[in-house]
């Protein structure tokens, strides 16, 4: 080992001190070099129950860093010539309906297909409710539309890799696990690693999930499903992770060259525009360099995955509840390892020195119900979608730009020019996935009277679920009835029209409604989250 990866090596320390406490959750963390591990270490507590520390062979979820597992599972079942990737969906899950164009297995994967997310689906009508088996699988069956057709655009999707899940196991004969351990995990060792469905299942040396209360006391995650498959089921140890990365890197002894060059390509969409997602991995630059990595995010818990290939670099940070951005972890590691000699200067965030005008304001689409305003990302201007918390946006000169990589949905371009130094536009062009959308400036203030013409009763046929628009107090609610329990959002009017959504203890369910209206009369309303678009809810009464 050279005197300048010691030195990197001693550094990484120093990036942890914050999470090195016996009295809070913690991570784990594996670097390697050339396929030989140079940094393993576990932070925080395993357990905050059972005061068990956090090591470096504990167990932890991987969440969404399992989808290329599940690409490269239905890869290896095209290599037998048992399934075709470039088939329709309902080649293998007939009972699905036919709504605007048909998917194919490839468009699941790189999340243009353009379906509903079932779980997104699941968050809006039950909030956090656990639900049993059958429910992915029935809530795609009920949809009776689309966020957008296949290949327009990018959104992520979890309910694209549960059907590919199901694909796997109908086509090959088999448990969707058992084929994920017979064909990938114990070819190449991975011994520590499983997919578990299911929370509620115990496995040992396994770390619990913790998440963060606003009193400074721990809940434990408990994900609201028993059925995850291929979307994030994964368990695993940062010691077989660093064995999959070398893998992964190459040589392969699983999967052809053919195929992980597949895994690795980005997708075109129908309009040409390329977005840096491939078959369950993100692959793009960072300051320079080629990454190729894929976050993870379960209820307690998240993931980073990220290898450098052309310096063989290999990433693996799992959490358990620390209070840390495992992606932006990552990121340091690189910085760390390889240093300012190897890297090129780091990506400029736009200054919010040139945008105050635009700060608080907010702007929206009717075409397509996207809503967009501007706050302020730790001293960086910030883009809020859907009424989520502002994402800083990327400066590259004339554009500003929210990647893929940033938010898994878009990416959003929008000219420097329209906004800096000058008064907020009236009306304002962001590109998404590369279309063209035109959004307008909402007012300062909405009418005090704007939520009282929405008060009644609302049927949302694709949620399964009745809904109902109520006034308590000063508080206007939305209080939807889904089939296992009864979610409630706060309304805040931002125009006679336009109305934020959000919970009050969730705070990841956050979306957009847009009012319809006949003759002046409100007829309904369409819902746009972060992973659904255009749910729509039909006024049945007062």
């Amino acid at each position: 080992m050279s005197e300048t990866t010691k030195t990197g090596v001693d550094a990484l320390d120093e990036l942890f001190a914050a999470v090195n406490r016996s009295d809070a959750p913690g991570l784990v963390v594996g670097v390697a070099q050339h396929g030989r591990p140079v940094y393993r270490r576990g932070f925080g507590l395993a357990s905050i129950e059972l005061g068990v520390a956090n090591t470096a062979w504990t167990r932890m979820r991987i969440g969404s860093t399992s989808k290329h597992f599940t690409c490269l599972a239905a890869l290896l079942l095209a290599e037998d010539g048992k399934l075709d990737i470039d088939a329709g969906v309902r080649t293998y899950v007939p009972e699905l309906p036919l709504l605007e164009g048909e998917p194919t297995l490839r468009q699941l994967m790189n999340h243009s297909g353009g379906h509903r997310c079932y779980l997104d689906v699941g968050f809006l009508s039950d909030a956090m409710a656990i639900k049993p088996t059958g429910v992915a699988l029935r809530t795609q069956v009920r949809q009776g539309d689309v966020n957008f057709a296949p290949g327009d655009k990018t959104l992520y999707n979890n309910g694209g890799y549960h059907l590919l899940s199901l694909i796997v196991e109908r086509v090959s004969g088999m448990p969707f696990e058992q084929f994920l351990e017979e064909r990938i995990f114990r070819p190449l060792g991975m011994v520590d690693t499983k997919s578990v469905p299911s929370d509620f299942e115990i496995h040992r040396n396994m770390a619990t999930l913790h998440v963060a209360q606003p009193d400074g006391r721990w809940r434990r995650g408990i994900f609201p499903t028993e059925e995850v498959r291929g979307e994030g089921a994964m368990i695993s140890t940062i010691d077989d992770m660093l064995r999959w990365l070398a893998h992964l890197r190459g040589p392969h002894t699983v999967g052809s060259d053919h195929t992980w060059k597949q895994m690795t390509t980005p997708v075109r969409l129908n309009n040409g525009s390329t977005v840096p997602y491939a078959l369950g991995l993100m692959v793009h630059g960072y300051r320079g360099v080629r990454v190729v990595h894929h976050a993870g995010g379960v209820i307690g818990g998240t993931c980073q995955m990220l290898t450098v290939p052309d310096h063989a670099l290999d990433i693996i940070i799992m959490t358990n509840g620390a209070v840390v951005s495992a992606v932006e972890l990552a990121n340091r590691i690189v910085d760390t390892m390889l240093g300012d000699e190897v890297l090129a200067a780091r990506e400029e965030r736009a200054s919010i020195d040139r945008f105050k005008s635009v700060l608080g304001k907010r702007y929206h689409a009717p075409s397509t119900g996207l809503l967009a305003g501007f706050g302020d990302a730790g001293g960086k201007l910030g883009i809020c979608l859907m009424n989520n918390p502002p994402v800083p946006l990327r400066d590259e000169g004339d554009t500003l730009r929210l990647g893929f990589e940033d938010i898994a949905m878009g990416p959003f371009t929008l000219r420097t020019a329209d906004i800096a130094d000058r008064d907020p536009p009236p009306t304002l062009e962001i590109t998404e996935s590369g279309h063209v959308l035109r959004l307008e400036l909402l007012p300062d203030a909405a009418p005090a009277d704007a939520v009282a013409p929405l008060a009644g009763r609302y049927r949302a046929a694709d949620l399964g679920a009745d809904a109902l628009i109520l006034q308590e107090g000063e508080a206007w609610k939305l209080r939807i009835f889904g089939q296992y329990a009864v979610n409630e959002l706060a309304l805040e009017a931002l125009s006679a029209d336009v109305v934020a959504l959000s919970h009050a203890v969730h705070p990841q369910l956050r979306a957009a409604l847009s009012v319809d209206r006949r003759d002046g009369v409100v007829t309904g309303f369409r819902v746009d989250s972060g992973r659904t678009r255009g749910m729509r809810f039909e006024r049945i009464g007062d």
